[in-house]
C-alpha cells in the first residue's frame, strides 16, 4: 500500500501527518512503529491522523500515535501542526477549527503573523483524573523514583504529567529518571516527565520525557503543565515564555477554572510517499 504523508514539526517535535479525510487509512502498531523508525519509515516523534468527525461541535477528529505505535489523547505542539496541515491541504478555509481529540474539544487558531495559538482547555489536578494514585489531593507530591524521593506536581493536560522542579536543565537526570516516572505505577495511564527550570516570574526552561517516544525537542502540553503547575504553586506570572531545546513557546493560565492558551510556530518541511 502507497501512503501520501506530509512531515511536519513544531519546535522541533516532528510529526508525520496523515490525511485519513480523501485516503482511507487503518493502520497496524507495526506498521505505525514502521513510520515512525527513523533509519526504516520516514521518522517522527509522533504520527498525526486527520479524519472526518461525527461530533457535532467539530470540524475534524484528531488521532495520536507515538512511535512506539501506542494511541495517545493528546499533544500540543501536534495540534498546531493539525491546524496548518488542514488549512494548506484545503480541507477548510477556517483560521480557526474545532477539533475532536480523545481528551475532548480543543481550538487550534492561525494567527496573521504565521504562529499557531491553541485553546488546549482547562488543566486538571484532581489524582483521579489524571490518573494518579495519591491519598492527598496536594499540588506537590513526594514520589519515590529510584530510592529516592522528588517532589512534584501531577497534571493533566488531557494527557498526563509529573512535573518537578530542577536548578539547571542542562544537567537534569532526565535520561535516568525520565523512563522511572513514565512507568511508574502511581501513573496507571504512565507518564510525561517535565523537568523545569525557573528563570523568572515570567520564563522557564523546560526538558521532557515524553510518554512512548523519549525525551523530545519541545512537548507542547508538557509546557502547558510546567507552566501550570508553576502558576498554580505561585512560582510564575503568566504569560510565560517556555524555553526548550527546540525553541521557545508563549503558555497564559489565567488560574484555576480557565482555559490555557499556547502559542508558538508549525512548520511543514516536506511531502512524500512510503510504501508500507
Amino acid at each position: 500500500m502507497k501512503l501520501k504523508f506530509t512531515k511536519m514539526h513544531g519546535l522541533g517535535n516532528d510529526f508525520v501527518v496523515l490525511d485519513g479525510v480523501r485516503q482511507l487509512i487503518a493502520l497496524t502498531a507495526d506498521q505505525l512503529r514502521y513510520l515512525g523508525d527513523r533509519h526504516f519509515g520516514v521518522g517522527c516523534d509522533q504520527i498525526l491522523l486527520v479524519e472526518t468527525t461525527e461530533h457535532p461541535e467539530a470540524d475534524f477528529r484528531y488521532r495520536i500515535f507515538n512511535s512506539d505505535g501506542g494511541e495517545v489523547e493528546q499533544c500540543g505542539n501536534g495540534a498546531r501542526c493539525f491546524v496548518r496541515f488542514v488549512h494548506d491541504q484545503g480541507l477548510t478555509e477556517k483560521s480557526e477549527i474545532r477539533v475532536e481529540t480523545l481528551s475532548g474539544i480543543i481550538r487550534p487558531r492561525l494567527e496573521t503573523d504565521g504562529s499557531v495559538t491553541v485553546d488546549m482547555g482547562v488543566p486538571v489536578f484532581a489524582p483521579e483524573k489524571i490518573p494518579f494514585l495519591s491519598e492527598a489531593d496536594e499540588l506537590v507530591q513526594p514520589l519515590m523514583i529510584g530510592g529516592e524521593e522528588i517532589a512534584i506536581t501531577a497534571v493533566s493536560m488531557g494527557n498526563p504529567h509529573a512535573v518537578q522542579i530542577v536548578a539547571d536543565i542542562d544537567t537534569a537526570p532526565v535520561a535516568s529518571q525520565g523512563p522511572l516516572i513514565e512507568s511508574h505505577p502511581r501513573f496507571p495511564h504512565r507518564a510525561n516527565a517535565g523537568f523545569m527550570q525557573i528563570a523568572g516570574r515570567q520564563a522557564i526552561r523546560l526538558r521532557v520525557y515524553e510518554r512512548g517516544a523519549g525525551e523530545t525537542l519541545s512537548c507542547g502540553t508538557g509546557a502547558c503543565a510546567a507552566v501550570v503547575s508553576g502558576v498554580a504553586r505561585g512560582l510564575l506570572d503568566s504569560p510565560v515564555r517556555v524555553t526548550m531545546h527546540g525553541g521557545d513557546l508563549k503558555i497564559a493560565w489565567n488560574g484555576e477554572g480557565t482555559t490555557v492558551l499556547m502559542n508558538g510556530p508549525a512548520v511543514t518541511v516536506f511531502s512524500g510517499e512510503i510504501e508500507i
